[in-house]
């Protein structure tokens, strides 16, 4: 066999800083590299693999659907897409769905599903700014990086898409000067903001953006890519905050680990989208269709339970451990302040096999929802070590 490493760093583009690990199979909450080290993984594929690595259900759902047909394009009717999107209308109160491939892809959705009901509204362009947080993040494209409440990620792929304006987290009147201050169509935020630290936002503060909203006919754009599909301890994390979105955009678990995103449309902006108006190849492809219908039908309020449980026996192995400043987020969805540099921390995690995340300054922590807590103790154990040293 030759070199993955060798292979990578020759033919694929130098996009990523990669840890010197190199993966070949798994099973649940254990992964296993070339020389069969292993490894816990506290990672799942930057939260994507829900019920872990090679799970055997949803291995069935997806090969049943392979061995039938593996792609229709939209121009068809598709059963699994059809009932995938039945089943988070129903379990979220939305009206529509759209799909597409990606977390971005799905942000870009609500974006122009927000401005084409504002042009539909008062006939021109006038009204099509949105506000975004600080410390946000929507994706890689040029306009998700535009939505992106970050100036790091402003500079070099200029000119960026006009229209974005950046409130501060937690400051109520910041949302309401720039509503006042620009034509805006709508507000777009993380209840937890995961790649800017795994911030959790107030609940006062998401009541005010949703009333804002209300009160001036725009829409609230909830982003649950990376909290969404069980990983806070809900099905989507909104729902602790007490509030309806009128758009909510998730991806990453929600095919267990196939590319799939989604836009679910409530009734303010459900008919906005008409033939032509936007569109996808692969969005809503029968086989991550058939994987999502599998993953979401899981997550029932036991699994939900467990990953509360979860959370609970984490902050309880951390809580005054030597190296720990703090830790926030809500569920399996966990950022962990520490002394030393959460660089250090991954690198010396890894070689004790864990495999943990950063979040800006954080070592951040997304398990399976159903990693075995043995597991999960074992692993908080060896990293609290390395925290330590």
């Amino acid at each position: 066999m030759e070199n993955i490493q060798n292979l990578t760093d020759k033919y694929i583009a130098k996009t990523y800083n990669r840890s010197p690990v190199q993966l070949i199979r798994g099973a649940g909450s254990l992964a296993y590299d070339t020389e069969g080290k292993r490894y816990i993984d506290l990672g799942s594929g930057i939260a994507v693999n829900q019920f872990g690595i090679a799970d055997p259900d949803w291995i069935q759902a997806v090969t049943v659907q392979l061995s039938c047909l593996q792609h229709t394009s939209n121009l068809y009717y598709s059963e699994p897409a059809a009932r995938l999107a039945k089943i988070l209308c129903q379990r979220t109160g939305m009206e529509r769905v759209f799909f597409s491939n990606s977390g971005a892809e799905a942000n870009e959705c609500a974006i122009k599903t927000a401005r084409r009901r504002a042009f539909l509204t008062y006939g021109d362009e006038s009204h099509s700014t949105i506000i975004t947080l600080r410390d946000s993040f929507h994706g890689r494209t040029v306009t998700t990086l535009s939505a992106t409440g970050q100036d790091s990620f402003h500079t070099e792929f200029g000119p960026f898409t006009p229209g974005f304006v950046y409130a501060q987290p937690g400051d109520v009147a910041d949302l309401h000067r720039l509503a006042d201050s620009t034509d805006c169509c709508a507000v777009m935020l993380e209840t937890i903001q995961g790649e800017g630290g795994v911030n959790v936002l107030d609940e006062a503060y998401v009541q005010a953006a949703w009333e804002l909203c209300r009160q001036r006919d725009m829409l609230l754009i909830v982003d649950e890519v990376q909290t969404g599909n069980g990983r806070t301890g809900s099905l989507y994390s909104y729902t602790h905050y007490g509030i309806t979105p009128d758009i909510v955009t998730t991806a990453k678990g929600l095919a267990g680990g196939l590319p799939m995103g989604a836009t679910l449309l409530g009734s303010r902006c459900a008919d906005v989208l008409t033939p032509g108006s936007h569109g996808s190849t692969f969005g809503g492809n029968p086989v991550a269709a058939a994987g999502a219908v599998n993953i979401i039908n899981r997550i029932d309020e036991g699994l939900l339970a467990g990953v509360l449980q979860r959370e609970t026996l984490i902050r309880d192995l951390l809580a005054g451990a030597k190296g720990v400043i703090d830790v926030t987020g809500r569920g399996l969805m966990l950022g962990i302040r520490c002394e030393k540099p959460a660089g250090e921390i991954v690198a010396q995690a890894a070689r004790a096999g864990v495999l943990v995340l950063t979040a800006k300054d954080k070592v951040r922590l997304l398990p399976a929802l159903n990693i075995p807590e043995h597991l999960l103790q074992e692993a908080i154990e060896i990293l609290k070590r390395v925290i330590a040293e």
